[in-house]
């Protein structure tokens, strides 16, 4: 039985995700569908590529993913169907895949396939769908598309540092307004190499000067910071969620993009 994942920035509200569904349904009866999000803000490629790059290798080999963020068909992009780590992915050559994989993906194929309507306005439901099910029934990329040997490339913002300081942006604010940065453990071990810090934000009257190992290490609605399950660093306030204090986001008057600044002791 094949898995199809769903991520778009369609919402809830209308009813574009039920017919997304219904197409796969329609194809693939047996299909099992799952949601990983259907909240990206709209035509948020970073936020997109943040979410899938985290939640996808939780999958079982053979999942089928379809990227439903900023799909229309251009002149100078078109729509993919790639393989990487085992796993499928479909979506519109806009950048989003570079954000994703650390490597070039395995096979890599646009997309030519005929739709069953004369309005392109729907691809998610009228393309990527046919290629989905496609794939969930055994067929392979080469017979959906041409083969290709790149995929459209974005740079994501990276840490910048020098030997006492790194200087990191907000990549992500998940939905506790917990603030997730562009700064690794590998790269903060590296940089601090073991010595105190005081980590800045954009209101200059709060800082942190630890890394905890959990939100609980600090009292309720106290400010921390620790490396999440993504590896990046996050900042958090302990059950300071929206109407209870507020989170991180609100406290600090974060945003995404906006700049971490960690100063550490000179050696």
């Amino acid at each position: 039985m094949a898995i199809i994942t769903l991520t778009t920035d369609l919402g809830l509200k209308d009813y574009y995700v039920s017919l997304i569904k219904a197409a796969i349904l329609s194809q693939e009866p047996t299909t099992t569908i799952v949601d990983i999000s259907h909240s990206i803000p709209k035509f948020d490629i970073l936020q997109a590529s943040f979410i899938v790059k985290n939640s996808y290798s939780a999958f079982p080999l053979g999942t089928i993913h379809i990227v439903g963020i900023d799909t229309d068909l251009r002149s100078d992009r078109c729509h993919l169907a790639l393989k990487v780590n085992g796993h499928y992915f479909i979506g519109a050559d806009n950048g989003l895949f570079s954000l994703i994989f650390d490597k070039v993906p395995d096979e890599i194929v646009e997309l030519d396939l005929s739709q069953e309507v004369n309005y392109f306005t729907f691809p998610t439901k009228d393309i990527f769908v046919t290629a989905a099910c496609h794939i969930a029934r055994g067929g392979t990329l080469e017979m959906i598309g041409k083969k290709k040997e790149s995929i459209a490339e974005m740079i994501m913002l990276r840490a910048i540092t020098d030997p006492d300081m790194i200087r990191g942006n907000v990549i992500y604010i998940d939905d506790y307004e917990n603030v997730i940065c562009n700064i690794t453990r590998d790269l903060f071990d590296k940089i601090g190499g073991g010595r105190r810090f005081t980590m800045f934000f954009r209101r200059t009257e709060y800082n942190i000067t630890t890394i905890g190992n959990s939100y609980s290490d600090v009292v309720e609605g106290e400010m921390c910071a620790l490396f999440g399950s993504t590896g990046y660093l996050e900042i958090a306030i302990n059950k300071g969620v929206h109407g209870a204090g507020g989170g991180a986001c609100s406290l600090l008057g974060l945003n995404q993009g906006d700049t971490i600044r960690i100063e550490f002791q000179p050696a």
